[in-house]
């Protein structure tokens, strides 16, 4: 007989999920997003399960009978993996490559074809297309342009695939170039991080899909900028800091490089930060969103399936996937 778990819930997004969450074992369920952290203190007391996007110290250091944490997306980076009892698991979840690479291409194309420009334009009651203006620019299509993607994880494949649908070519650069490329996906080439300076000169796109770390901080600068093509176009979906902000800044300003779709900033609202110091809203080759890219209804409706399973696993004592810690 499976003994039902003690869940507590604490990420307000997954509330929208209660009835998949709850739709395995019948396991006790606390919602505790809107709860304030003495309280959920309390509740953490007595859980077998910690459903979060994150956790402070003073709620690890609590947690005395806590068996699993899983994470509400990929990163964990916010839970303190060194203040959690002994043998207590960390699993993560992540359905999001999709949504991302839709987001991704979706950029590509408008950007390439000048609609947040034409947009803008048009709010303001002028109508200037190439029928009107000679002069307006055309952009292509993806058709047989080369879409360079920095890290060839979920995303990046996701990303590579999604591509090659629209007929554009990828090639990319990884910290592993020797590892088994992803099933199903064509890749004009493949290199390490040490050819990127490559991959920058001869890609129409360049997506940023890796994670943020020391070797990656900064990853991409002036001198990186300098070797695009005039006509390229950036996408970041990694992290904000991946990026040089003042050479990002400035090679978008002055042209160097034709525009960029920017999910992730410098800085969050949560952190009492602007996304950025510099003002990319004025320029009007940029395409801005608050990282979001990955936010669709099958993104969280995926993870929250994934850990209903996980915690029914935990329950039956079955192996648990995406174990982090």
């Amino acid at each position: 007989m499976v003994t039902p778990l003690r869940v507590l819930q604490t990420d307000r997004i997954m509330d929208r999920y209660a009835d998949v969450l709850t739709a395995g074992g019948a396991h006790h369920w606390t919602f505790a997003s809107g709860w304030d952290q003495e309280r959920q203190i309390e509740a953490l007391r007595t859980a077998d399960v910690l459903v979060a996007a994150s956790m402070t110290t003073e709620m690890a250091r609590a947690a005395g009978r806590l068996r699993l944490v899983h994470v509400t997306g990929a990163g964990y980076d916010k839970i303190p993996l060194a203040d959690l009892p002994a043998g207590v698991r960390v699993v993560n979840t992540f359905h999001h490559g999709r949504s991302i690479a839709e987001y991704v291409l979706a950029s590509a194309v408008l950007l390439a074809r000048r609609v947040p420009r034409s947009d803008a334009e048009f709010r303001r009651g002028v109508w200037r297309s190439v029928l009107t203006d000679p002069a307006v620019p055309l952009g292509p299509t993806l058709h047989g342009r080369m879409v360079g993607l920095i890290g060839l994880g979920e995303i990046g494949t996701e990303v590579a695939r999604l591509a090659g649908a629209f007929g554009a070519r990828v090639q990319a650069v990884r910290a592993r170039p020797s590892a088994t490329g992803p099933a199903g996906v064509e890749l004009a080439w493949v290199g390490g991080i040490d050819e990127l300076d490559r991959l920058l000169a001869t890609s129409d796109v360049v997506v940023v899909t890796v994670p943020l770390t020391d070797a990656t901080r900064g990853l991409l600068g002036e001198k990186q900028y300098r070797l695009m093509r005039p006509d390229a176009l950036l996408i970041n979906v990694a992290r904000g800091p991946v990026l040089d902000e003042a050479a990002t800044y400035a090679a978008l300003a002055d042209r160097t490089i034709a525009g960029a779709a920017l999910d992730v900033w410098w800085g969050h609202p949560r952190e009492g930060k602007p996304p950025a110091s510099h003002d990319f809203a004025a320029l009007p080759n940029v395409l801005l969103t608050p990282h979001q890219a990955g936010h669709t209804d099958d993104t969280f409706r995926g993870r929250a399936q994934d850990i209903a399973a996980a915690i029914d696993a935990l329950a039956a004592g079955r192996p648990l996937r995406n174990v982090v810690h």
